[in-house]
């Protein structure tokens, strides 16, 4: 058997995977996010322990793990947990939606080595700029750090006793040459640091270590479970839904949108705003679109109207041909493709005809032109996208994904239903470090049906995208 680990901003989730990757068992524990400041995210790390202490009582009382081979993990990414030479943590880490740094990320992104290694913008919410805010502003601390490590990594550093980190997390820290697979010692001694503080690097789906000897007999493991590389939360994802080849792709209508394409070649384009990165997988990269708010901009409207999103989005009937209404659905900014944090959401063409309807067709046709801006952006990378699979909640919306698929002019499966997420991935590559199995393994789901896109309504939505695109330049100088 195989346990995935995955640890989430809000929650720390394990899943025990059979030999056939039926998941026999799953477990959650809470975790907790303190702001002690505007623009601050913080947490501790000794509550991914304990939550993972209690995980994986959870999963023993339902199944006896006698016969797990090797774990895996996946994690939210980023996050900076600083450790001194003795292994104590030295302050709270600092998650990936801290904004403290947004300064010190600016100046790093000026410097043009940092796209041109990274193959990524330097954004507030990655690793390095933080260093640099704790250098300048806690020096003490600052003077203590040994190592850096993500926060799966310091999951892992606790489960093994070994510093390691894998490519596809340690790819948003701004400190990897993103095409060599390797820390580029330029970007580190440019924030005052060196690859003796960084971890180790492996694979995804490579071993890093073995579970300690006490934990192993604490949770009823046997000796020399292995513990894998893992990866980062949408890589970890990828693996989960089969999302692993070139011409392979995932969009997630969670509360916040990904369109996710997995790549044989290293293509950045940091000025489009689309993250490159290392996926979990050896001699693969992925590109990701990200959309700040999707499912979010109609829970936003549903919560306006009083009313639930579903019972809004239920009864809208075949798809139609956007009207001249549009919405723009930047809440809290925008990422890809315009690196705004500034620009704030907008309703544009109201009139007298504009019913509820319209203006929840508005929302759903808003979010659909943000996601054809990403699909833009990674296809003129050379990213290309044969297949495309929809998951997250916002996919129980036929309408919804009739939309994205008519907008992008390419069919969208749905899978049965099931857990692909971070867990599921984390399990598999888990699969992968105990037994050498590769890529195959992580097949893709079974497919429950397909949406095609709707051509007699194609023109409409690329003529809407592109008075969208345009709304967008006009209101970009008014925020």
């Amino acid at each position: 058997m195989y346990i995935g680990l995955d640890l989430g901003t809000s929650g720390l989730k394990a899943v025990l995977m059979s030999e056939d990757q039926a998941i026999l068992a799953e477990a959650t524990a809470p975790l907790e996010v303190n702001r002690p400041f505007d623009g601050w995210s913080e947490q501790a790390p000794a509550s991914w322990l304990d939550a993972c202490d209690a995980v994986m009582a959870a999963l023993g009382a339902k199944a006896a793990l006698g016969s797990v081979r090797a774990i895996g993990l996946s994690g939210h990414m980023h996050g900076a947990t600083l450790i001194d030479k003795a292994g104590e943590v030295l302050r709270p880490c600092i998650l990936w939606n801290d904004t403290r740094s947004a300064v010190e990320a600016a100046a790093l992104d000026a410097d043009p080595r940092f796209r041109a290694i990274t193959g990524n913008i330097v954004f507030p919410g990655f690793t390095a700029p933080k260093l640099v805010w704790v250098q300048k502003h806690e020096p003490k601390v600052w003077a203590k750090v040994d190592k850096v490590l993500l926060p799966k990594d310091y999951l892992r550093f606790w489960l093994t006793g070994e510093a390691v980190a894998e490519m596809s997390d340690a790819a948003g820290t701004s400190w990897l040459d993103t095409g060599k697979r390797d820390w580029s010692d330029d970007l580190l001694a440019a924030t005052d640091l060196s690859r003796a503080q960084m971890p180790r690097l492996v694979e995804g789906s490579e071993a890093s270590g073995t579970v300690r000897a006490d934990l192993a007999t604490r949770w009823g493991l046997p000796a020399g479970v292995i513990v894998a590389g893992g990866g980062g939360d949408n890589a970890a994802s990828g693996v989960g839904v089969g999302v692993v080849k070139k011409g392979q792709a995932f969009v997630s209508l969670g509360t916040s949108g990904v369109l996710f394409a997995a790549s044989d070649a290293y293509q950045p384009d940091p000025a489009t705003a689309v993250h490159t990165f290392c996926h979990a997988l050896p001699n693969t990269w992925h590109q990701m679109g990200v959309i700040l708010a999707a499912a979010d901009a109609m829970n936003w409207f549903a919560h306006v109207l009083g009313s639930p999103s579903s019972a809004l989005t239920g009864d809208l009937g075949p798809l139609r041909a956007p009207t001249r209404t549009l919405f723009l659905p930047y809440l809290g900014g925008e990422r890809t493709p315009h690196n705004d944090a500034k620009i704030r959401a907008s309703f544009l063409h109201l009139d007298h005809a504009t019913d509820k309807a319209a203006m929840v067709r508005s929302v759903l046709e808003g979010v659909t032109h943000a996601i054809r801006d990403s699909y833009d952006a990674l296809t003129s990378t050379g990213t290309q996208i044969d297949r495309l699979i929809a998951v997250g909640g916002g996919s129980k919306s036929d309408y919804w994904v009739k939309a994205i698929a008519t907008s992008l002019n390419l069919p969208i499966e749905l899978p049965v239903s099931g857990d692909y997420g971070g867990a599921f991935g984390a399990a598999r590559l888990a699969f992968m470090a105990a037994t050498g199995a590769g890529a195959d393994v992580a097949t893709l789901p079974k497919i429950d049906r397909v949406i095609d896109p709707d051509p007699t309504r194609s023109p409409a939505f690329a003529e809407a995208h592109q008075r969208y695109r345009a709304a967008y330049t006009a209101l970009k100088g008014l925020n």
